[in-house]
């Protein structure tokens, strides 16, 4: 959006995480544009692993870069679980910010990384092409992986349980590199803390009821173990057919998806039509939250997004 790029050009990602005034403004700008049901924190998921001590840059045309990477016990033993009210309090005044502008028009959704996806980048210092370090811990050194996924859990509920005091309506937990995995690391050594994690939100808080979401990417084959977890939602990406996630999860959870993000990057028509299979995917019902199957990309034409809002919320099934 160019009130986006407006503000990007005069301050670093970083710097517009940090300054919960910045994030706030950049939270409400697609509610106003677009009109969409839903505002999602700006912040990134690397901000808390900044916070536990692995010092966070990011370069210009090459994404983070962390200064000290953890690839042994002892790199696990000096990584810190910080104090969200403390360390991150900047996150936890943007979403009091953010509610008291916004007055209850929509709810706010506040995020954290997975535990392995954090942990990945945790291990390989930046971003990977085939995650052979974090894989390698998992497969040759899983006592170490154990630690490290213990400790980022630990710091993963910490800070979504201070989003959800601070005034998140629902909090979602991405898991995008959770299908990089082989089925039995991901089912043997990723999932337990995922659960763990999700067991222990609070989410009735003051006496509000969270909404809690799991969106892991790639991992559609994995639905039955999936459905394990103690969470409201589950997120898809586009590779899944949600008429057939909802039989095979017995239509116990809501689902969330799963356009295909470069959809938007086509014609208002291409749009309307692949927005319309998505909708007539899931079948009657409630239990659906439309988004994209992933994160939108930077290029796409903001009127195109309007167009998918608009077609989203203009829709009615067949016969009602």
């Amino acid at each position: 959006m160019p009130e986006y790029m407006a503000i990007r050009k005069e301050h670093s990602f970083l710097d517009m995480c940090h300054t919960p005034e910045l994030a706030a403004e950049v939270t409400l700008q697609p509610i106003d544009y677009l009109g969409v049901d839903a505002a999602i924190l700006f912040s990134d998921i690397l901000v808390l692993p900044d916070a536990m001590g692995l010092g966070l840059s990011f370069r210009k045309d090459h994404g983070p870069q962390f200064a000290y990477p953890v690839r042994s016990s002892e790199d696990v033993a000096r990584v810190k679980v910080p104090d969200p009210r403390k360390d991150m309090d900047y996150v936890l005044e943007a979403v009091r910010l953010i509610q008291e502008r916004q007055a209850g028009r929509v709810p706010l959704i506040g995020f954290a990384g997975a535990p392995f996806t954090v942990a990945s980048y945790m291990v390989e210092g930046q971003g990977s092409k085939d995650y052979a370090l974090i894989k390698g811990m998992a497969l040759g050194a899983p006592k170490v992986f154990n630690e490290l996924m213990t400790k980022v859990t630990d710091a993963t509920i910490a800070y979504l349980n201070a989003q959800i005091e601070a005034g998140a309506d629902a909090v979602q937990v991405f898991d995008t590199w959770a299908g990089q995995l082989p089925q039995h690391v991901y089912v043997e050594q990723v999932l337990p803390h995922v659960q763990r994690l999700f067991k222990e939100l609070d989410r009735n808080h003051g006496g509000r009821r969270i909404a809690t979401i799991y969106f892991a990417k790639g991992a559609g084959v994995w639905l039955e173990h999936l459905s394990t977890i103690d969470c409201n939602v589950l997120g898809l990406d586009w590779t899944v057919n949600l008429g057939d996630a909802r039989k095979r999860l017995d239509d116990r959870f809501a689902l969330q998806g799963n356009l295909d993000p470069t959809t938007l990057l086509t014609s208002p028509e291409v749009i309307r039509a692949e927005a319309l299979r998505v909708l007539e995917s899931y079948g009657d019902g409630p239990g659906h939250i439309f988004n994209l199957g992933h994160g939108i990309l930077p290029s796409v034409p903001p009127a195109h997004a309007k167009v998918l809002v608009e077609t989203v919320q203009q829709y009615r099934p067949v016969g009602r």
